[in-house]
Parts: C-alpha cells; structure tokens; sequence
C-alpha cells in the first residue's frame, strides 16, 4: 500500500473514532469523511471544488430518508485508478458504478461487506485474478456486472446466495470451467451474458427453468452438449446467443415456446437434423442465424409465419429442396442467405417479390432453373450473389433494372447467349461483376464502361470474341480484372488498371496482344500504323501548345511582377517605402455586400495574414487569419495554400463563382463576402465568428473540466443545422470538399454554419477552375470508398457528416492513439458490440447520465450516425432524410 492510501485510511480511521466518541450528534460526518477520502485517493474531477455540500458532488445520489449517508455513487468514464478499498465504508450504498475506469488488481474482497448493495457494476476495467467468494454476500444484489475485465478461475460457488439477481454480466474475461447448474436455480434471473471466456463442458440444462430468462449469450466459448429444452420454459426468452462454440444434438422444438423471441444466433457450432415447424410460432422473430452447423432437411415453410423476419442465414448445412414459395410473404425481409448447400430448382421468384429484400445469396448449391425476367422486382436489390450453381439460359436484359446493385455474382453456371448491354444500366455496381465460367459469346457490350464505379470485373472462361473495348476506361475504380481464357482479339487497350494486373488476367485469348501480355502486337502495328502517326502529330501539337502556354504564363506572371516592382518604387518616392516593402499589394479584389465596401480594408486585410498570431487554424485546402478593420469590423481571412495557384488563371471563372456562391442564402451556411488577389495568392473573406469551430467546442471546452457545462440540447441543434445546410448544398448540386468538425464555424448563439462551400465550387475539376492535387477530405472524416474512386460523391458526403456526429455523441476525436492500430472513431464504434460494449458506454456519459430524455435521443442520434456511417456507400440515407430523423429527435 502506498504512503499516501495508508495515511487517506487513517485519516478515514480517525474520523470514524470520532463518531464514537462524540456520539450521534457526529453522524451527519460519517459518509463525507469517506466520500472526502476517496476523492483524495482516486483524484475523481470536480469533487469538492465549488461546495462542502458532497451530496451534490458529481455522481454522489444521498438517501432522501438520511441526507447524510451516500446511497448512489456512479464514477463511470473518468479513467479513474488507485485503491477502491474505502468505498466499503459506505454502508448504506445501494447503487456502485465505477465501469469504464482503469482499476487493476483484484477485486477488493471488502466489497462483500456492502449488504446494501443493489447494483455493482465494475465493466471495462483491468481487474484480473479470481472472482472474489465474498460477493456471494450480497443478499440484496439485483445486478453484477464485472465484463471486460481480465478475471480468471472459475465463477465461485458462494454467488449461488445472490438469490434476488437478475442481471448477471461476466463476458470478455478470461473465465474457465463449467456454467455451475446453480445459475439455473436462480429464480429472478433475466439476464445471463458469459461469452467470449473459455468456458467448457454442458450448458446447464436448467437454464430458463426456473426464472423468466429474457437474454442468454454464450457465444464464443467452448461449450459442449445440447441446447437445453429448458430456455424457453417460461416463454420469455428475447435473445438467444449461442454462436462459435461446439454444441451438437438438435434444435429443441420447445425453441417455439419463446414466442417473443426476436434473436436466434446459434451458428458455428456442430447442429444437426432439421428445423423444427415450431420456429413459425415465433411471430416476433426478425433474425435467425444458423449457419456453420450440419443441419439438413428441406427448408420449414413454417418461417413464412414469422412476418417480422428480417435476416434468414442457413449457410453452409446440408439442406436440402427448394426454397419455400411462401417466403414471398416475408415482407420485411432483408437478406436471405442460403449458400452452401443442395438446395435446387428454380430461382425463387416468391422471395423476388419481397420488397425490402437487400441481399439474395443463392451461391454454392444446385439451382438449376433460368434467371426470370423479374429478377429486380425489389428496388432494394443490392447483393444477387448465384455464383456457383447449374443456372442455364441467358441473362435477361431485365438485369438492366437492378439498379441499386452493388455486386453481381454469377459464375460458375451454364449460362448462354450474348452479356446484354443494359449490364452497363446498373451504375452503382461498386464491388465486382463475376460472369466467368460460363458459356457466354458475342463481343463484350461498350456500355460495360459506363460502370464507373466497378472496383472488380471478371468474364473469364467463356466464349467471348472481338476487341476488348477502348470504352472499358471508362471504369475508372477498376482494380481487378480477369479476361483470360476466351477468344479476344487485338491490342489490350492502353489502360492502367489492364497494365497493372498479372498476364494471367489475359492469357488464353490466342488473338490478344499487347502489355502485360510479353507477346507484342507484332503485324498488327502496320494495320495500325495510320492511327499511330496521327497520334504521333497529335502529341507533337500537344507539346508545342504546351510549350507556348509555359511560356505565355512565365511572361505574365513576370509583368505582374514587374507591375508591382513599378508600384513599390512609386510608393518608395511618395515616402512610404517602409510599409510597402513590408507587405503585397492587392491587385484585384472585391466586396460583394454593398454596406460593408467602406468597413473592409484591404491594406489591413494583407497585414493580417502577414503575422502568424493572427493565425486561428490550418484546413486542408486553406489557412484561415483572424483581421481586424480599422472599422472595428473583425474578418476570417481564409489564405489559399499554393496548390490551389491553377485558379489564378481562371481569374474570371473563379470571381462568377464566388459572386453565385454570396448570393446563396441558407441560415447554416456561412457564404464569403469578398476576395482578393496578391500575387499567386488568393484570399477569401468572410465573416468572423467568435465561438470559432465546432472541434474548439467539442474538444477544448469538455477538457477544462471547471468550466465545461454538459449541453446536449445544443450539440443536437449543432448536429440538425450541419446536417440542413449539406442537405441544402446537395439540392443545389454541391459537393463539400472537406466536411469535418474543423469546417463547422459558430455564431454567438452556437448556430452552426458550413464553411470551405467555395473551395468545393473553385476547386472542381468538372467546372474547369481547376485541379486537385491533394486528398479532398481530412484525415478521419474521408469515406472508405474514397480510396479507390478518389471521387467526392454525395454519399461520401453523408458518411464525413456521420464521423462529426460521432464526435458531437462521444466527444472523442476522428482519430485517437487511444483506439488502437488503424482504427479510427467509426470502426471504434462500429466494434462495439464485439468488444461487449453497449450502446450507452459508446456515448459522453458527461452528457447521457445527465437524464434519462438525453440518453434517450443520444442513442437515437447515436442510430443515425451509424447509418451515416455504412461501408456500403448505398446504404447510407441522403442528407435529406438525415435531417427528418434529427428533427424527429428534437421533436419527440
């Protein structure tokens, strides 16, 4: 024990021989001294500084019946450390939270001794060694929760005395042995979460028995023995998890008990026999996984009752049949994954029909009927995945219509006849189009280069003839390709993604020359020969218009030079030869508010962004200045970095856009009021806010823990007027360049407005202004997606506002050491369920334990961030519907 824990518990120690020396009247001294204590020992923030009253410190809750004594103490997310032993002391506690902390060591035994206890929660901490025996003492116990911890052994015996227990939570440990059968007789028990441990042998075959069990998560472990017929013996059963273990014998049919049974996840494990009929008594049913088993059997058509039915996996069993024509009933529907089986006979155009279906995997069975012409019924329809089967005749030109697809997968059929062009129809095709291994002929269709998007294509083992189109380079997220093994002819077109792949991408295509392949074209450069002098005098013009355009600049750019040289000697005989030689002169520039013309100086403006200290921060694409007027009027001064020079020379473009851009009025966006031009540098003025960006907000304030003031009614309001102003900017056909927190400036009253809108309309290569030669985006807030397409779409714009909610809901930066190894804030989040974590422990619990209504419409907001947030371009909502769900919030 340290010096200063021994002498905090004899200072404890003499307050408490005080009560007995001075009687009663001492009493009301009793808990503060501890509270008092422990304050010194753990360094808990914000204790004792504004008040001697402790009842009103953070996360002390005093009993109403006695003001004296401490019945509450929530500690959670402080990353608290230092010996817990005092807390013991507390006799009257009946709530302990100190999750989320980074306590080590042992449990203190000591705890045992609160006899009050309802509720102890020590989660996401680095407790270790053995669950102590001595908490099998509190009697009163309602919940345990001691995850995600390091604790090893086995559960202790002695818990069997927690007979009031409902919730108990011991996942991500290292626990070992056996489910003791005693958890079974619990009779209050609701909760009972144990994976990921290393927990063998039988589950107890009493589980659910004897209590009204609502959740049993066993995933992960080493489980053994059957499915206990007992889980759904009240009927009461919620969810059931029971996923990567090793349980054999069959799916009990008493499973149809629990008819209010939402989650069965019993895949990975050694299953056999079939689906009992009793699963379509399940009405409440929307997620049934079984995939990874050896279960066999035709499909039960039962599963058609199970309206709510949102995802059906049976992958990789031994079923067997065909698919159930009463699945087209399942309206809420989303992903049918039957792969891996000997399922045969027709597609099924039932499950066609299912309008919210999102995903059809049919891969790796025995289907051998044609693909219907109906094949898009659904509009949802974004993974058709038939690869791997006995499919014959050809594809529709129906296919055409499934344009929401991300990927297609139909290889290794027996399809025929020609790829029809409408494949070229479906432009969100993102992850790859898999036509290998049939019987296809004819040429391949040009519109496949209309597939901008496509990261992978593969024709290959087919019958395919003619040139390999120019027009395929068009498909500029190409990544992979296969053309090998069919009858190509001519040179490979001159492409990057073609040159870039193995030979063998184009090897067995007699007629086919050219790089990669180490074959020349031979003979076929004389046929081409013509075409290749035409090119040769193109280049040659090329190069000469590019020659006089070099020079054409460098002379310009030297009058302009020599004009301000002019300039600084007239200025040096007019006696001001000191300022102008400190400082640029301002050869064009404007302000386009008529009222404001006479309060903005130019000359103050370039004496602003001359001086570092006027600095307030540095964006992707510019430096912003702070510039007072001589007016008094204060300016955000945004200094364009030397990247963006290319706009110089489009002078007049860039002045009509920045002329559109002041008059487009919205309340969150903030519009520029003028500009000027030194030089090669551009400056972009606009109005000054004081309470700077949302980052300064978020991450600065919550830092200084004496004066931040948890407000989530504001950071919502942030968040709606974020998101009204990129909705507003997308219905206008505008992309942002670089949405972050960074970019979101705050007036007086914390109104949000969008900044950088101008960099988006100056820096569009599609306008002609000019060039982009650094990653559009900032570190943390780019999507996914934009690593292959380097496009700045709409839907990325929809995920870089998703990772600025997420930090509005955590607090926490898009990237943090804190996180781990190449994981930034969304897949931190995103991983939460597999570290164990709740929903609750993602969000600033400065501001969800605040009330109840907060935590309420953080965890609402919390749903639209990770839908924001999706891998799947697709799937992410338009800004549009994003501010409905927001107002939705605030409105509720």
């Amino acid at each position: 024990m340290s010096h200063l824990s021994f002498m905090l518990i004899l200072f404890l120690l003499v307050g408490l021989l005080s009560r007995f020396q001075l009687g009663n009247s001492q009493l009301v001294f009793d808990d503060q001294n501890v509270v008092e204590a422990i304050g010194k020992e753990l360094a808990v923030p914000g204790w004792g500084m504004n008040t001697t009253d402790f009842c009103s410190w953070h996360g002390i809750i005093c009993s109403s019946n006695n003001s004296s004594m401490v019945e509450r103490l929530d500690l959670k997310g402080f990353k608290l450390q230092g010996n817990l032993t005092l807390i013991s002391e507390l006799k009257a506690l009946k709530f302990l939270d100190l999750s989320n902390n980074n306590f080590q060591g042992s449990i203190p035994v000591a705890f045992g001794n609160l006899f009050e206890l309802q509720y102890l929660d020590l989660s996401f901490n680095k407790f270790g060694n053995l669950i102590p025996s001595e908490l099998g003492k509190l009697r009163s116990l309602k919940a345990l929760n001691l995850s995600k911890n390091l604790l090893t052994g086995a559960i202790p015996d002695e818990l069997e005395g927690l007979v009031n227990l409902q919730d108990f939570l011991i996942f991500n440990n290292l626990l070992n042995g056996t489910i003791p059968m005693w958890i079974g007789n619990l009779t209050n028990l609701k909760v009972f979460a144990a994976y990921e441990n290393e927990f063998s042998g039988d589950v107890p075959v009493n589980l659910g028995l004897y209590s009204e069990l609502s959740l049993l998560n066993l995933h992960s472990n080493q489980l053994e023995g059957t499915i206990p017929e007992s889980i759904c013996a009240k009927g009461n059963l919620e969810f059931l998890v029971l996923t990567q273990n090793k349980l054999t014998g069959t799916i009990p049919d008493s499973i149809g008990n629990c008819k209010g049974l939402s989650s069965i996840r019993i895949g990975n494990n050694k299953l056999i026999g079939g689906i009992p009929k009793s699963i379509g008594n399940i009405s409440s049913l929307t997620y049934f996984e079984a995939d990874s088993n050896s279960l066999s059997g035709e499909i039960v058509p039962e599963f058609a009752k199970c309206s709510n039915l949102t995802l059906l996996n049976l992958a990789s069993n031994e079923f067997n049949g065909t698919i159930p024509n009463e699945f087209g009933q399942l309206n809420n529907l989303q992903e049918l994954i039957v792969s891996g089986n000997n399922i045969y006979g027709e597609i099924p155009t039932s499950v066609l029909k299912c309008q919210n279906l999102n995903k059809l995997d049919l891969s790796n069975n025995k289907f051998n009927g044609t693909i219907s012409a109906d094949i898009c019924n659904t509009s949802r329809l974004q993974y058709l995945l038939l690869g791997e089967n006995f499919i014959r005749g050809e594809i529709p030109h129906e296919i055409g219509n499934c344009v929401k697809l991300l990927e297609l997968q139909m290889g290794n059929n027996e399809l025929t006849g020609n790829i029809p062009p409408e494949v070229g129809h479906m432009k969100n095709l993102q992850i790859s189009l898999n036509l290998s291994h049939n019987n296809l002929h004819g040429k391949l269709p040009q519109d496949l280069g209309k597939l901008d998007k496509l990261v992978s294509l593969d024709v290959s083992d087919n019958q395919l003839v003619g040139n390999i189109p120019p027009s395929l380079k068009g498909m500029q997220s190409l990544i992979e390709v296969d053309f090998s093994s069919n009858q190509f002819t001519g040179p490979i077109p001159t492409f990057a993604p073609f040159q870039k792949s193995p030979n063998s991408s184009f090897l067995g295509n007699k007629g086919l020359c050219g790089d990669p392949l180490s074959d020349g074209c031979g003979d076929l450069n004389g046929y081409y020969s013509h075409k290749v002098s035409y090119r040769i005098v193109l280049a040659v013009i090329g190069s000469g218009l590019a020659v006089f355009v070099s020079v054409t600049v460098v002379v310009l750019l030297f009058m302009m030079r020599e004009k301000q040289e002019k300039a600084a000697k007239e200025a040096e005989k007019a006696g001001n030869i000191d300022e102008i030689s400190s400082k640029p002169v301002i050869l064009v520039g404007n302000v386009f508010v008529d009222n404001l013309k006479q309060a903005i100086d130019f000359d103050a403006v370039i004496k602003a962004v001359m001086k570092d200290s006027n600095k307030i921060c540095i964006g992707t694409f510019s430096t912003v200045y702070k510039a007072e007027m001589p007016s008094g009027m204060i300016l955000s001064v945004k200094k364009l970095k030397s990247m963006d020079k290319t706009i110089i020379h489009h002078q007049s473009k860039m002045i009509r856009e920045l002329e559109k851009l002041s008059k487009l009025i919205h309340d969150n966006l903030a519009r520029p009021i003028g500009f000027g031009i030194y030089e090669d540098v551009i400056l972009l003025l606009h109005e000054y806010y004081a309470n700077g960006t949302l980052t300064q907000y978020l991450h600065n304030s919550s830092q200084k823990e004496t004066e931040y003031k948890p407000d989530w009614p504001t950071r919502l309001s942030i968040a709606t007027g974020v998101a009204e102003g990129l909705a507003f900017l997308h219905h206008v056909a505008i992309l942002h360049l670089d949405i972050s927190s960074g970019n979101v400036l705050l007036d007086s009253n914390f109104r949000p407005l969008v900044s950088e809108v101008e960099i988006s309309r100056l820096l569009d290569p599609s306008r002609g202004t000019a060039s982009i030669s650094a990653v559009a985006g900032s570190f943390g807030y780019i999507p996914p997606e934009y690593a292959y397409t380097m496009q700045v779409t709409a839907p990325g714009n929809v995920y870089s506002y998703g990772v600025v909610l997420l930090e509005i809901l955590t607090t926490r930066l898009p990237v943090d050491e804190a996180f781990g190894e190449g994981i930034d804030l969304v897949k931190w989040v995103q991983g939460a369920p597999a570290r164990g974590e709740t929903p609750e422990q993602i969000l600033d619990a400065k501001l969800s334990t605040v009330s109840f209504s907060w935590r309420k419409e953080m965890l609402a907001a919390l749903k639209v961030a990770l839908l924001c947030t999706d891998v799947t371009p697709a799937k992410r909502p338009k800004m549009k519907k994003v501010v409905e769900m927001l107002q939705e919030i605030t409105e509720s």
